[in-house]
């Protein structure tokens, strides 16, 4: 059998000529490798693929066989990405029941993430034989960026040219972005109306800002989020900013805003409520617990399948982020038990951070587990988010009646 590879020509990938599928067996399980096919599928709206469906279906029972998929893939086709056409070919080969379920393959037709091709590949056990993504050549500067991407953050090959296929920047990575945007404007505005930029926390109008958490401003609820655009210095924006665009922006491009906006968030509010709850007494400012969540959640990913990235110099860069992760930290805890510049209100807190840290190994490592695969769907998920919800309610009961019950003393409002 003669293989053939991709030919690009002007950066576009043309589809291959004179392959054929080729399955080996592989007792892992884990990787999909694919000789490049002839057979292309167009791309069109659900109707279009019931109607085709039906074709192939004519007792109406919304199953055809993994045989009819295959005469289905050869003869309808004219324009899919080959990456594709290696995930349909892979679930025809690896289905173990024998037949293709019609919401199965309208999901994978529309680009949804769904259970099927994963659930294909583990119970058929095999390999399809094929050039790995990072030996196509000729690509553009924005190919090899969603490349570069895909290495970075998917531990899989068949995971990381299904991205490859399906990212079109549309839309782009606009929530990390203007996250960013944000906090950087906000600490210059304060930085010119305070007159300094190291140490803003050392002004006496620092928190008097309507953004910062504040224990005695804490039935203000909108400061448990609020707080992530104030900073105490330029040392403390700069470390948070570069883990926040380093992970965040590839983390946004594979898994959505959505989804990367979700354990950003949850880090926030669970930092200012661990505070609240850990550290009654401080006030609480940075984006820290949104950043450490998503930098701890792409390390524990990384370390889970550890064999599997195939990023470069991966064992380096994740000291490089554990050492910085590090400086940020012991930056705040100095902070924090240094002598304040105006007593009694102590300097801001430090447990934000930890806060961060375990909503980025319980809900983000679920997050970025898993790519291709509906969050509901999955009982991991629900269970922490489950906890994480109690752990919010309590601590919402914790902020109403605690405070008065320990006879707190908390510094006066700035």
């Amino acid at each position: 059998m003669e293989k053939s590879s991709p030919r690009m020509t002007g950066g576009t990938r043309e589809a291959p000529v004179n392959a054929s599928p080729a399955v080996a067996s592989n007792a892992e399980g884990e990787e999909i490798e694919v000789l490049e096919s002839t057979d292309v599928l167009p791309v069109a709206p659900e109707d279009q693929w019931k109607s085709l469906f039906d074709k192939y279906d004519p007792e109406n029972s919304g199953f055809i066989s993994t045989e009819r998929f295959r005469d289905l893939l050869a003869t309808h086709g004219s324009e899919l990405d080959p990456h594709k056409l290696e995930v349909l070919l892979a679930l025809a080969d690896g289905n173990a029941d024998g037949k293709i379920c019609y919401q199965d393959f309208v999901n994978l037709m529309s680009n949804k993430r769904s259970n099927s091709f994963r659930r294909a590949i583990l119970q058929g056990s095999r390999q399809l034989k094929g050039c790995s993504l990072r030996d196509e050549a000729g690509l553009g500067l924005s190919q090899r960026l969603v490349r570069h991407v895909a290495y970075e953050t998917l531990p899989r090959e068949v995971d990381r040219k299904w991205y490859f296929d399906s990212y079109t920047y549309c839309p782009p990575p606009w929530f990390i972005l203007a996250i960013t945007i944000a906090e950087v404007a906000v600490f210059m505005y304060y930085g010119f109306q305070l007159d300094r930029l190291v140490l803003q926390v050392s002004s006496p109008s620092f928190l008097k800002s309507p953004l910062p958490y504040h224990p005695q401003l804490r039935a203000q609820a909108w400061r448990y989020l609020s707080y992530i655009f104030m900073h105490t210095g330029i040392e403390h924006l700069s470390l948070n900013m570069a883990m926040q665009l380093l992970v965040g922006v590839p983390l946004e491009m594979v898994h959505g805003a959505l989804r990367i906006g979700l354990v950003y968030v949850c880090g926030v509010l669970a930092g200012s409520l661990a505070v609240s709850v850990t550290d009654m007494t401080a006030p609480v400012v940075g984006s820290s617990g949104g950043v450490y969540a998503l930098v701890s959640a792409h390390l524990a990913n990384v370390v889970m399948n550890w064999s599997g990235m195939k990023c470069q110099f991966k064992l380096f860069r994740m000291a490089m982020a554990l050492v910085c992760m590090s400086v940020e930290f012991g930056r705040a805890v100095w902070l924090r038990f240094y002598p304040p510049a105006f007593p009694p209100c102590p300097n801001p807190s430090f447990v934000a951070h930890l806060g961060g840290v375990v909503v980025g190994l319980t809900l983000g490592v679920v997050v970025l587990q898993n790519y291709e695969q509906r969050l509901q769907e999955q009982s991991l998920f629900w269970i922490f988010f489950c906890v994480y919800t109690l752990f919010v309610l309590c601590a919402v009961f914790w902020n109403i009646f605690a405070y008065s019950l320990l006879d707190v003393r908390l510094p006066p409002p700035p």
